[in-house]
């Protein structure tokens, strides 16, 4: 029995004064208005109404009752408005995990803006460029870049980087330009801790893929790092485009074997669940695809 339904269906009888009024009003056969009334009466263990061939009435129990049957389901419709309102105005806290370069040099530009949309949400956001479990750590979204394992995560593309080769022009004054992948087997290339594997870099041309083995004098778990050692001189980087897009734009890096190139990598927003979403996950994911775009402000005006 539905409890609920038992009891709508209760008040609606002593509403109407007959079976078959309710009935109608809530669109139910007779026999299933009977029903219910027998089944909550059996749950109860008393007698709500007193039938006879002509009328309806409440006994003293079910008169008790009803009372109390209005309270609970005008309080149940409450509940119900209540989180209806707060599935369509987002508000709470909003726990995030988030790669640490792509973040502090995109993703911090933008919050403000979601903020200042939707002031009710509370941001919380942890920057790792470990791949964490979200449910288990407790939290509500993840940005994740690059090819995402098969899992039970909702995954939504949100925009593509492309990851070129560069160097200082000190650099490559002091060491000369690679014409091939092959020639940066003879370079110092400082190498991502998170690129699998992480001593190879694949490059493609016409079809073509060149895997070259390569090596240098630095491996680290940080793109910032990596940029900064590559603009003082230290080697050649391999990284997205979010990453070191201004240095290129300023003259500081420069773009190698750009007839050659890799995979994009690929952007997404990644929850737990696509049932009932909360709105503060669904307007958060919606707005990042909408600030970033097809073309994304790391890729503008590239000289390439």
């Amino acid at each position: 029995m539905n409890l609920f339904e038992a009891m709508k269906v209760f008040v609606k009888v002593t509403e109407t004064g007959s079976l078959s009024g309710a009935a109608r009003i809530l669109n139910l056969s007779n026999p299933s208005v009977t029903r219910h009334i027998a089944d909550l009466e059996e749950y109860l263990g008393a007698r709500l109404l007193n039938r006879s061939t002509r009328r309806i009435s409440l006994t003293d129990t079910g008169s008790a009752y009803l009372e109390r049957c209005k309270q609970v389901l005008a309080d149940l419709e409450q509940a119900t408005l209540v989180a209806g309102m707060h599935a369509a105005n987002p508000s709470g806290v909003l726990r995030i995990n988030a790669p640490l370069s792509f973040s502090v040099h995109h993703l911090g530009r933008v919050l403000p803006l979601y903020a200042e949309r939707y002031p009710n949400v509370e941001l919380d956001v942890t920057l790792s460029d470990r791949v964490v479990d979200l449910v288990e750590e407790g939290f509500d979204l993840a940005i994740r870049i690059g090819k995402l394992q098969n899992s039970s995560l909702v995954m939504r593309r949100l925009v593509a980087a492309r990851v070129l080769t560069c160097a200082s022009p000190a650099y490559l004054e002091r060491h000369g330009i690679p014409q091939h992948p092959d020639d940066l087997a003879r370079h110092k290339c400082l190498t991502y801790a998170y690129t699998q594997p992480d001593n190879e870099w694949r490059l493609q041309r016409d079809g073509k893929i060149h895997t070259v083995r390569i090596h240098g004098g630095l491996h680290c778990n940080n793109g910032d790092l990596l940029l900064a050692a590559a603009l003082s001189g230290m080697g050649i980087i391999r990284q997205p485009t979010f990453i070191i897009g201004d240095a290129i734009r300023e003259g500081r890096l420069v773009p190698l074997l750009t007839e050659y190139h890799g995979e994009a990598l690929a952007i997404h927003a990644v929850y737990p669940s696509r049932q009932h979403l909360s709105a503060k996950v669904r307007t958060f994911v919606d707005f990042l695809a909408q600030q970033f775009g097809e073309v994304p402000d790391w890729d503008r005006d590239l000289p390439l």
